[in-house]
């Protein structure tokens, strides 16, 4: 069987799923990591990469770095999104993650980030017409699929920690950097001239920010050690949820049941392309994916080598999604 590692590095954190596959395209996920690193933290208009977020960003690399390690023979492949596409000093960075991996960055353009993303959700999940919404840290992507097919896909740089830093407090949010917030979405969304063919579509959202909204309506109904892979919620539950975050302090949010207390400065924007796409589109659902761009490039890695087509997952109860987890 052979082992492959995807490294996925983001805006907000870093996230390395590690599997194996055989020659009919069958696979096993053996293990999933994550660290928060906020790499993309107070990149400013300059777009610099902060020293003390590339040192958490590094420092986190040599932690997978040791589980990768730990396999004879293993294929890697990293990939970097907003964050670094965007950073006035990319060249500098490449160059410490790749003395720390031992392996290249490749930064991969906003639209293959969302062919992978739709390759992830796609074999996963049995959808046929839908708005696909990964919310990153520093931008959002989306696709439109129709009868199964990628129509369509466009990155916005609008995720949790740019919207956050941009426009709201990072504390209780005031009804001025809202509104502000929101009009910045609208004026992003009204530039996608196909929304307009989405309207009513169900959305399937992946990203962390968007997972928590799940794990927060998940606890609610003591629907716990469930995988969120799948699960669907009614946009006005999904509404009253935003309501609820939205109201409180950061220090109340990380009090909240399903969301996590590292995200809880940046959750309010990290939910806001999800809220105001329901009134966008005019979608009354939204459907979770677990599964998105690392297990694209997984399922890209397999056909490739393989020639067969994905063969459903072998299951590991001890890989289900928790609530301590934000995988």
């Amino acid at each position: 069987m052979a082992k492959f590692a995807v490294i996925d590095l983001g805006s907000n954190s870093v996230r390395m799923t590690i599997s194996q596959y055989e020659k009919d395209g069958q696979y096993e996920i053996l293990g999933r990591f994550q660290e928060m690193v906020r790499l993309s933290a107070g990149m400013g208009k300059k777009r610099v990469l902060q020293p003390d977020a590339i040192d958490r960003t590094i420092q986190a690399v040599k932690n997978f770095k040791k589980e990768i390690d730990a396999y004879d023979e293993i294929t890697v492949r990293a990939v970097a999104t907003a964050a670094v596409r965007q950073a006035s000093n990319q060249k500098e960075f490449l160059s410490k993650f790749q003395s720390a991996l031992d392996q290249p960055l490749e930064v991969i353009p906003g639209l293959q980030e969302a062919h992978y993303d739709y390759l992830g959700i796609i074999e996963t999940l049995p959808i046929e017409n839908a708005l696909i919404l990964d919310t990153g840290g520093a931008s959002s992507e989306m696709v439109m699929v129709r009868d199964g097919q990628e129509i369509h896909a466009v990155s916005l740089p609008a995720g949790s920690v740019n919207l956050t830093e941009t426009y709201l407090e990072k504390d209780k949010v005031t009804a001025v950097s809202f509104f502000r917030a929101i009009t910045a979405l609208q004026r992003l969304f009204t530039d996608v001239a196909w929304l307009t063919e989405v309207r009513n579509f169900p959305i399937v959202a992946i990203g962390g920010s968007n997972r928590t909204m799940a794990k927060i309506s998940r606890r609610k109904q003591e629907m716990i050690g469930l995988s969120i892979h799948g699960y669907h919620l009614p946009a006005t539950e999904a509404n009253q949820i935003f309501e609820e975050v939205l109201s409180k302090t950061a220090k109340e949010r990380g009090e909240m049941p399903g969301l996590a207390k590292e995200r809880a400065d940046i959750i309010v924007g990290g939910m806001l392309p999800l809220i105001k796409l329901f009134q966008y589109i005019d979608s009354d659902q939204v459907i979770f994916s677990q599964s998105g761009l690392r297990e694209g490039i997984l399922f890209e890695e397999i056909q490739k080598i393989t020639g067969h087509e994905v063969q459903d997952p072998k299951v590991d109860d001890d890989l289900v999604d928790t609530e301590n987890e934000d995988i």
